[in-house]
């Protein structure tokens, strides 16, 4: 089996660009919040931060804290059979004991850390969906208070920072690359 890294970080943190460069190399992807999505779709609701916390709460209410990686094993597993994964917005504390149990020192979690003022600004920017510093501030204590946010990210194996500008974190991300496509992970 393939290596599986799994990136935490707060919303805005720059999770999804790191992702771009990993899938620029080949590795396959898994994207945690899909599962919000495709629930909003199959009910007709909006996309929106607060139909998006409704159904990530609901979800993880009615099959546990490690909900959304429960349903994403299998995918994950039969990704990684095939080519390293990235896996996008690992969530809860339950979820990486999950991933530890199923895939052992195959994975390595890779909290990015932002500082809050500069994820509320990307935040802000953001074409698809914005948020206010207040909405981001909500996410962030919804996050941390409901969704065990804090451990993944306290108990990564590496940290990837993400103070500058978006070529150098692209940079330091191709990087961080190159030294799992080599084994030094």
């Amino acid at each position: 089996m393939n290596q599986v890294i799994a990136l935490v970080g707060m919303c805005g943190s720059g999770k999804s660009v790191c992702c771009e460069e990993f899938r620029a190399r080949g590795w396959e992807y898994v994207y945690f919040g899909g599962v919000t999505m495709k629930e909003l779709e199959k009910r007709g609701l909006e996309r929106n931060e607060v139909n998006e916390r409704a159904v990530r709460e609901e979800l993880r209410r009615n099959l546990g804290p490690a909900a959304f990686a429960i349903l994403l094993k299998e995918e994950i597993r039969e990704k990684a059979e095939k080519k390293p994964v990235c896996l996008d917005g690992l969530y809860s504390w339950s979820e990486l004991k999950v991933l530890r149990e199923e895939f052992g020192d195959r994975l390595t979690v890779v909290a990015i850390i932002t500082e809050r003022k500069k994820r509320y600004e990307r935040i802000s920017q953001r074409v698809i969906r914005p948020l206010t510093p207040k909405e981001a501030e909500s996410r962030d204590i919804a996050e941390i208070e409901n969704m065990e946010k804090g451990g993944p990210i306290a108990m990564a194996d590496l940290f990837l920072m993400n103070l500058g500008d978006v070529e150098s974190f692209r940079a330091d991300t191709v990087k961080l690359i190159e030294r799992a496509e080599v084994g030094e992970l």
